[in-house]
C-alpha cells in the first residue's frame, strides 16, 4: 500500500463518512419528482438505516429546497445523520458575501455545505467562462465564508477523473486549494460516469498524495459506480456518497446499500452505527430500500443486489437440492444480514426438491407420501408446458397444493355460468356488462355487475355475489392485473396468461390464470384471488 494511503480494514463508523444524495442528485432521475413531505419521509429512513449525512436539496435555487430545510429545522429530529445544504461556490468577479447562493446557505440552518466546485479546466474556460486562477478564488473565498459562519464545509469536485485525464496538475491544485482552506472533505466525482475500477484506484492513489481527506461519488454509465466506488474507497477514500436504490440522472448514482453492504460484509468494515440493541443497521436495508421506493413511486428492482426480491431467489432444481442440505450453499450472504429472506421458485425448472421445500414453506409437508410429491412436481410441469407460471404465483401454487393434499380444490361457490358482454357507441364511452351465476351459502346467485371492460364487469359481478355471503371479501383489493400473450404467431387466437396481485389492506397475494381469451384467463385468476384471501381469513366454505 502506497504512502498516504489509509486501510480498510475495521474501520470505525465515526472514522467514515456514509452520505446520501437521495433527495437532491438522486431526485434528478427522469419521472421522479418529490414533493417537501417526500423528503422529509425519505430523511426519517435514511436516518434509521443509519447513514452519517443526508443531502437535503439546494436551497436557493428552489422555493422546494429553500421550504425544505425550513420544515426539517422544525421538523426533523435525527439520530443518526446530518443534514447538508447542498450549492456552489461565488460565482466569477463576486465576493463570498455578496453572492445570494451562499446566503442561502448560510441561511439554510445546515451545520454542514456540500460545495460543488469546477476541476476541469476546459469547464472553468468553457462553462464558468473565467480564469483558472479565479476558479481558485471563488473555492478559497467560498469556503472560508462559510466556515467563518461556523460551518462545516465538504467540496464536490465535478468531472474531477475527466479534468484529471485532461490537465493533471490542475485537478491536484484544485484538490489542495480546496483542503488549504478548510473543506474536511474534497469528493473526486465521476460525473460523466465514464470511469472503469482500475482507473480509479490508479487516480485516487496518485491524490491521496495531495494530504487531502477523499471522498467519491460515482455514476453508473458503464454500470461500474458501485466498482468504482469500492476501488476509491480500497485506495483510500474514506467519504462514500450515493443514492438508496441507485436512483439518479441517465443511469443514475451508486446505490448506497449495495456499497455499503459490500464494504461491511465483505470486506469487514464497520460504517453504519450499530442500534441501541447492539443490531447491524444493514438488517432494516431491505424495509427501508422499499419504504423509499413507495414514496418515489418507482417499484422496487427486482434483482436489485442485497434488497431486491429475487436477490435471493433460486429456481433450478439441482440449486434447492444443495440447498436443502445447506443453504450457505448457492447464497454468497446470509440474506438475513440485510433484511431479505430466501425464496424457491416453483417453475418447470423445478425437481421435486424444489417442491418439497416450497411446500414446506407453505405449510405442506410433501416428505411423508413420496407418490404425491412426484405428482405435484409432474402436474406443475405440465401446467407450466401449458403457459402457467408459479414462480410469480405462490397463491395459485398453494391452492394447487391444497388440492393434492387434502383431495380437493378448495372451493367457496359452485359456479353456475358466467357471460361478459360488451356495447359502445359513438355518443357513449364503451361500457362491459357480467352476469355471474352461483351457489353459495344455500342459495343460487345471480349477479350482474358493470365496469369500463370485461374483467373489471367480472370483478364487480363476482365480487357481488359472493360478498353476500362471505363479508371478508370486501376487504379485497385487486392492486396489478398484468397480461401476457404466450404463442404470438397465433395472432388474436393465441394463449393467454393473466396474473392478478390482490391485497386486503395487510398482507398481498398473485393468482394466476391461463386460457384462450384474456377474459377466461381473468376468470380463472380472479377466483384463485377470492379463493386464497377467503382461505387465508379462516373462512370456512358455506355450503
Amino acid at each position: 500500500m502506497t504512502a498516504g494511503q489509509q486501510s480498510p480494514g475495521r474501520q470505525a463508523a465515526s472514522d467514515f463518512h456514509v452520505y446520501d444524495t437521495t433527495m437532491r442528485d438522486g431526485a434528478q432521475q427522469e419521472g421522479l419528482n418529490l414533493s417537501v413531505q417526500d423528503k422529509l419521509h425519505i430523511a426519517r429512513h435514511l436516518d434509521d438505516l443509519g447513514v452519517g449525512y443526508i443531502e437535503g436539496g439546494w436551497p436557493g435555487s428552489s422555493p422546494k429546497d429553500t421550504e425544505f430545510f425550513a420544515l426539517a429545522a422544525k421538523e426533523l429530529d435525527l439520530d443518526n445523520a446530518t443534514l447538508a445544504a447542498f450549492g456552489a461556490t461565488r460565482r466569477p468577479n463576486v465576493a463570498a458575501a455578496d453572492d445570494p447562493l451562499l446566503a442561502a446557505l448560510r441561511e439554510s440552518g445546515a451545520s454542514v455545505v456540500t460545495l460543488v466546485a469546477k476541476s476541469h479546466d476546459q469547464h472553468v474556460l468553457k462553462a464558468l467562462r473565467t480564469t483558472l486562477d479565479e476558479n481558485l478564488a471563488m473555492i478559497r473565498d467560498s469556503v472560508e465564508h462559510l466556515i467563518g459562519n461556523g460551518q462545516r464545509v465538504f467540496v464536490d469536485l465535478e468531472h474531477f477523473f475527466d479534468g484529471y485525464a485532461d490537465n493533471r496538475d490542475y485537478a491536484l491544485e484544485v484538490v489542495c486549494t480546496a483542503a488549504e482552506a478548510g473543506a474536511e472533505v474534497v469528493v473526486l466525482c465521476d460525473t460523466n460516469g465514464g470511469m472503469l475500477p482500475h482507473l480509479v484506484t490508479d487516480v485516487v492513489t496518485d491524490v491521496m498524495r495531495a494530504g487531502a481527506r477523499l471522498g467519491i461519488h460515482a455514476h453508473n454509465d458503464t454500470g461500474c459506480a458501485v466498482a468504482n466506488s469500492m476501488a476509491a474507497v480500497r485506495a483510500g477514500a474514506t467519504h462514500l456518497q450515493g443514492c438508496i436504490n441507485g436512483y439518479g440522472e441517465r443511469t443514475g448514482n451508486a446505490d448506497l446499500v449495495t456499497c455499503v453492504a459490500n464494504l461491511e460484509l465483505k470486506l469487514g468494515m464497520s460504517l453504519l452505527p450499530a442500534t441501541d440493541l447492539g443490531r447491524s443497521r444493514l438488517a432494516d436495508a431491505t424495509r427501508i430500500s422499499h419504504a423509499i421506493s413507495e414514496i418515489t413511486n418507482y417499484p422496487p428492482h427486482a434483482r436489485q443486489p442485497y434488497t431486491g426480491v429475487s436477490s435471493f431467489a433460486h429456481k433450478a432444481g439441482l440449486h434447492a437440492s444443495a440447498i436443502r442440505v445447506d443453504p450457505d450453499l448457492y447464497q454468497h450472504v446470509d440474506p438475513a444480514l440485510v433484511g431479505n429472506d430466501m425464496r424457491l421458485l416453483v417453475s418447470e425448472m423445478a425437481g421435486r426438491a424444489t417442491i418439497e421445500l416450497k411446500g414446506r414453506e407453505l405449510g405442506f409437508d410433501l416428505t411423508r407420501d413420496p407418490d404425491q410429491l412426484a405428482r405435484v412436481t409432474d402436474r406443475v410441469k405440465a401446467m407450466e408446458s401449458e403457459g402457467y407460471t408459479f414462480e410469480a404465483a405462490d397463491a395459485s401454487f398453494e391452492l394447487l397444493l391444497a388440492e393434492e393434499v387434502e383431495g380437493r380444490r378448495p372451493s367457496f361457490f359452485d359456479l353456475e355460468s358466467w357471460r361478459v358482454s360488451a356495447e359502445s357507441s359513438r355518443s357513449a364511452s364503451a361500457l362491459s356488462e357480467a352476469t355471474v351465476k352461483l351457489f353459495a351459502g344455500g342459495e343460487r346467485l345471480a349477479v350482474v355487475g358493470e365496469g369500463n371492460g370485461p374483467v373489471n364487469a367480472l370483478d364487480h359481478a363476482l365480487r357481488q355475489a359472493i360478498e353476500r355471503v362471505y363479508p371478508d371479501v370486501a376487504r379485497f383489493h385487486l392492486t396489478d392485473f398484468r397480461v401476457r400473450i404466450l404463442d404470438q404467431g397465433h395472432g388474436t387466437d393465441a394463449v393467454t396468461r393473466v396474473l392478478i396481485e390482490t391485497s386486503d389492506g395487510k398482507d398481498t397475494w398473485v393468482t394466476v390464470g391461463v386460457g384462450p381469451n384474456i377474459i377466461e384467463a381473468s376468470w380463472q385468476a380472479l377466483v384463485d384471488a377470492f379463493t386464497f384471501g377467503l382461505r387465508h381469513h379462516g373462512v370456512a366454505p358455506l355450503r
